[in-house]
């Protein structure tokens, strides 16, 4: 399980792979991955988005994503999970989530990383500014509809 927060932007294809080689243990357990990855969009509710400043509060969150993995843990047999986030400005295109979720099969890690998703998405503290051009912003309220995972 581990949880990376970045200033700046990331590839989540090159994070994948070296997790994979560096850091994923007992890779022949492993029969399914479960990845997610979230980008910036330019539009939300109704406005043209240019940027936006993603605010967290240091060690409050870490600890939330590490809970968010401990519980998808106990929920599913899986065999290890990462969830990497950006923070701070952030332009449309820009990866912003990376979800991966290891498991010997696959119904466990669709299941997890949904959860992981999801549960990132409702629970964990994160503050989205959005620019709308060069002068107007606005503070996101809430997070766009979810999905309800039935969890066994």
């Amino acid at each position: 399980m581990t949880v990376i927060l970045y200033q700046q932007g990331f590839n989540p294809y090159q994070i994948l792979q070296d997790y994979e080689s560096a850091q994923l243990k007992a890779p022949e357990k492993i029969g399914a991955t479960s990845i997610f990855i979230g980008t910036m969009r330019d539009f939300n509710e109704g406005s043209n988005v240019t940027g936006m400043t993603l605010e967290y509060y240091p060690g409050m969150t870490e600890k939330q994503l590490e809970k968010i993995l401990q519980d998808a843990h106990s929920r599913w047999a899986i065999e290890d999970s990462l969830i990497v986030h950006r923070v701070g400005d952030i332009l449309p295109k820009d990866p912003i989530v990376l979800v991966a979720v290891w498991s010997s099969h696959r119904g466990d890690a669709f299941d997890a990383s949904r959860f992981i998703m999801e549960a990132l998405k409702s629970t964990a503290p994160f503050w989205k500014k959005e620019h709308l051009n060069s002068t107007e912003s606005r503070w996101v309220s809430h997070n766009t509809n979810g999905y309800q995972l039935k969890t066994p």
